[in-house]
């Protein structure tokens, strides 16, 4: 018998299995607004994904719950916003853009599932938070990360984004 978390590790498993045996091309990769349930799914996917990679334990998924509950209940209409990257209804990624300041911007929770890498969905997220930025008023989009999220890192850099501080974080 399957823990309930394996047994949605299996499923997805399998899914990624028939996908790559259909002959069929897959569908394009759609950016969309976040609908219920899709906030809960990027705390759970938050926790899954650093959990199995750094072993970050259940800070991670409080810090991100936090993230997401301040999103809910502090949502700003046309100045913040959360996508989520799909292919053929599946879920792929997500990011969240929040209100920092008047003039700022905040990048946050950005995650790429790990079948998904590669596919330039993170870039994707990303350059979507800059357009809703610019088209919100923000002059700067603001982001922190960990030195340890090597591909994030190479995405914001890619897209222009540079150092400006580091300091320890647990």
């Amino acid at each position: 018998m399957l823990f309930p978390e394996q047994q949605d590790e299996l499923a997805a498993a399998m899914a990624a299995v028939e996908r790559l045996l259909e002959a069929r091309p897959r569908g394009p990769i759609v950016l969309r607004p976040h609908t219920s349930g899709d906030l809960g799914w990027i705390v759970e996917s938050q926790a899954r994904l650093y959990s199995a990679a750094f072993r970050w334990g259940k800070g991670m998924e409080a810090v991100a719950a936090r993230i997401v509950a301040d999103f809910l209940e502090n949502f700003k209409p046309g100045r913040e916003a959360c996508w989520i990257a799909e292919r053929d209804g599946q879920r792929l990624g997500a990011v969240l853009l929040v209100e920092r300041s008047e003039q700022v911007a905040q990048l946050r929770l950005l995650a790429v599932l790990p079948a998904a890498r590669g596919a330039g969905v993170g870039s994707l997220l990303v350059k979507q938070c800059e357009r809703f930025a610019r088209q919100a008023g923000y002059e700067k989009v603001y982001l922190w990360t960990q030195s340890v999220l090597t591909s994030a890192r190479k995405i914001y850099q890619a897209s222009g984004y540079r150092l400006v501080e580091e300091s320890t974080h647990t």
